[in-house]
């Protein structure tokens, strides 16, 4: 269902008068077997979308937790041909949208008219490219949008309002909201001026706004949950799973899906 896929799960979480809860885990991270059974373990936990990180030799928008387990899962042997494999077998266990964050350079080495259609034919319902800017978007989104699935954009708090016009008019699905300048990475409290840089991102388009970048605790996901539509939490979760296991990322997650 791609677009609708992932639309239909924040307008499911508003109609309820919640937040979704967005969780990126580092797939092949320490092998595939584990990533599916943490994926069908958070979405029985209350995960409305999940993201799985395409493990890339210079992620350079990540921080160390997750280069971490990008390293792990490439050391295991882990690529795109082999998460699109597991992907597919997810699909008959899993229902809610299945996002890929992966570095563009992957991307362009599988092919991009050949990676739409596998896209879809796996059921992944969307992609985030971080290192992708908007003039150099074209061509993949062109082809994914052939198969109805998202490109979604990154947003910063740094990103000029004619700028973010530009990239709102492009989105689908909805829109990452970078929370603070930097890496990705658990911090303690609110970058200052959130609240305004938001509220400049939800005057640009109608799409679903997600929070990201710096969110590790249940405490900051119930602050800043009233500023958007969603909750992406991606370090510390990724932290806790491969320092204290599974079941500790699970409770993790299943307190932040209290608090919104």
């Amino acid at each position: 269902m791609g677009v609708e896929k992932i639309s239909m799960a924040f307008t499911e979480r508003k109609k309820e008068g919640r937040r979704a809860l967005i969780v990126y885990l580092c797939a092949g991270d320490p092998n595939l077997e584990a990533t599916a059974t943490a994926v069908r373990e958070m979405a029985a936990a209350g995960v409305d979308i999940i993201e799985l990180g395409v493990p890339f030799s210079d992620p350079v928008a990540d921080g160390p937790v997750i280069q971490a387990a990008s390293n792990r899962a490439l050391a295991a042997g882990i690529n795109l041909e082999k998460i699109l494999v597991m992907v597919k077998s997810l699909r008959i266990q899993v229902d809610i949208p299945l996002i890929l964050m992966s570095y563009y350079n992957p991307l362009l080495q599988y092919g991009l008219a050949s990676l739409a259609g596998d896209l879809n034919a796996a059921g992944v319902d969307g992609i985030i490219v971080p290192d992708l800017s908007l003039e150099e978007s074209a061509p993949i989104r062109e082809e994914l949008e052939r198969v109805n699935l998202a490109v979604i954009p990154l947003v910063a708090p740094t990103t000029p309002p004619q700028r973010l016009q530009k990239i709102a008019a492009t989105a689908r699905g909805f829109i990452y909201c970078v929370s603070l300048t930097g890496v990705t990475g658990a911090r303690e409290g609110l970058p200052t001026g959130i609240a305004a840089y938001l509220a400049r991102v939800r005057e640009a388009t109608d799409l679903p706004l997600g929070i990201g970048f710096g969110i590790g605790a249940p405490e900051q996901a119930r602050l800043l949950a009233p500023l958007g539509d969603g909750i992406i939490v991606g370090s510390a979760v990724v932290q806790s799973y491969h320092e204290k296991g599974l079941e500790a990322a699970v409770r993790l997650v299943g307190s932040l899906r209290q608090v919104l």
